[in-house]
């Protein structure tokens, strides 16, 4: 079966051909992806500029665009169990990641699509002869470019946000696992949208998505994924002199004092690092350690990988312990190979789970590492922790803030007051404290340094997608 792309509200056979999508658990194919041309990437902006023109969307009330929106959320919640299982197939996540993944989904259209109608501009006043007020227009075209790590869940987060203030949206879909995404295009059908708001494509990074990033005739970008490819991003947008929103790469620390409840720590060691197989840009990848505790975390965290099973779980509905595949084997043997690069350098292998021989799998790996080696500052982009023991606070916000990322970081400790000094002095756009992950579809998300700028997530990135005009008027004397 070819999946086709989607623009104008019709679906299109792909100029550049098709690809075989794989099963990375199983190395299967398990369907064809039609590939967008540059021909068809400038057919998908023309529809979409024609939509922008047509002003169905942007001028409608905003509540009534508001439940729009929300009805793509519906869509996925109806469907929720058919789209988690064709994206464990094509991704390698357990099926309960999938469902985990789609539930989100949902739940980014379903908030935006309450701020719809309460996202609006003021009244400044000039006195008797004036009335001056701004509006918050929407931008236009938002082109987005979407990562295989989570390819339904970063579409709803910054999507649903674009589509909430009246922006179309065009999705470039990851080449790795597109097959999925359609349903972005059956959930704007479902929902009644006008033709052109949503357009759903696939193609090459380096042709469609280059295309799409340096197309003149949108008006914003968004990208997540490496630092190399968001340059050139970023390169492409200031070529046309329009706004982009970055999310990047991270290798991201959490402090560990001394009064630190392991127990919590344990527990988000395998959320924050083993989930996804580790392919999250916010993964906690290093746990800076209180000297006093190393050993006994040593203890746990070997403890936790002997008991993760690493298989396919494209069946497995219920949170277990259990991890998938990466998402190719050019992805597994990066991982191994950083990870044989550090052992050479003299880093301290702690644990490492088995997997199987067969698809793109790769264990959980604990490397006790020093401050500085090159897997300390390298974005592994799997299942591999770093533990770095410390003395003083110091020394760990050094380390922590010694990479050239800045996404997330973490500190766990029992003394909240001790806990905000060292949140407030590391260097990232979000501090988790007690729990990696905490808070939600309303809390915003986002880099500094080399992991990006922009804010994704909560009320502030619906400021990415308008532009403020002032409106000034002269009143007559009476």
């Amino acid at each position: 079966m070819v999946h086709k792309n989607y623009w104008g509200g019709a679906w299109h056979d792909g100029g550049a051909g098709f690809i075989d999508v794989e099963n990375p658990t199983t190395g299967k194919v398990i369907a064809q992806q039609a590939i967008a041309s540059v021909e068809d990437v400038d057919a998908a902006v023309r529809a979409a500029r024609a939509a922008v023109e047509q002003r169905e969307w942007s001028g409608m009330r905003p509540g009534d665009r508001g439940r729009m929106v929300r009805k793509l959320g519906e869509y996925f919640t109806l469907n929720r169990m058919e789209i988690a299982s064709e994206l464990a197939a094509e991704s390698g996540k357990p099926l309960f990641e999938a469902l985990i993944e789609v539930d989100g989904t949902a739940r980014y259209f379903e908030y935006y699509g309450c701020q719809s109608d309460n996202f609006q501009g003021d009244s400044i006043p000039l006195g008797d002869a004036y009335i001056d007020f701004t509006e918050l227009e929407p931008l236009g075209i938002s082109a987005q470019i979407i990562p295989w790590n989570y390819p339904l869940e970063m579409v709803g987060r910054s999507v649903g946000a674009a589509l909430a203030v009246g922006c179309v949206a065009i999705i470039k879909s990851p080449e790795l696992d597109p097959l999925s995404s359609r349903h972005f295009a059956l959930a704007a059908e479902y929902a009644g949208f006008p033709v052109g708001v949503m357009a759903v494509l696939c193609g090459e990074g380096a042709v469609a998505g280059a295309a799409l990033a340096g197309h003149p005739d949108i008006d914003q970008v968004v990208f997540t994924g490496s630092v190399a490819t968001g340059r050139s991003v970023a390169k492409a947008a200031a070529e046309n002199l329009i706004p982009c929103v970055l999310e990047l790469g991270g290798k991201s620390a959490a402090i560990v004092r001394k009064d630190a409840d392991l127990d919590l720590l344990i527990e988000s060691v395998r959320w924050g690092v083993f989930f996804g197989a580790g392919q999250v840009c916010s993964a906690l990848s290093r746990v800076i350690i209180h000297e006093d505790l190393l050993l006994e975390f040593n203890e746990r965290v070997c403890e936790l990988v002997d008991a993760i099973e690493v298989a396919d779980a494209s069946g497995i509905e219920r949170e277990s312990l259990v991890m998938g595949s990466m998402i190719s084997p050019q992805q597994r043997d990066r991982a191994a190979n950083l990870v044989q690069q550090a052992l050479d350098e003299g880093a301290v292998m702690l644990a490492q789970g088995k997997a199987p021989t067969q698809g793109s799998f790769y264990p959980p790996t604990v490397l006790q590492v020093k401050a500085g080696s090159s897997i300390e500052q390298t974005e592994v982009f799997g299942p591999v922790l770093c533990v770095i023991p410390y003395s003083g606070e110091d020394e760990a916000l050094a380390i922590a803030n010694g990479t050239d990322y800045g996404l997330v970081s973490g500190v766990f400790g029992q003394d909240i007051n001790a806990c905000l000094y060292l949140a407030r002095r590391l260097r990232a756009g979000q501090v988790f404290i007690n729990e990696w992950f905490a808070g939600g579809v309303e809390t915003p998300f986002g880099g500094v340094k080399q992991s990006g700028y922009g804010r994704e997530k909560g009320r502030e990135a619906l400021f990415n997608y308008v532009a403020t005009k002032n409106i000034a008027v002269r009143l007559r004397k009476q």
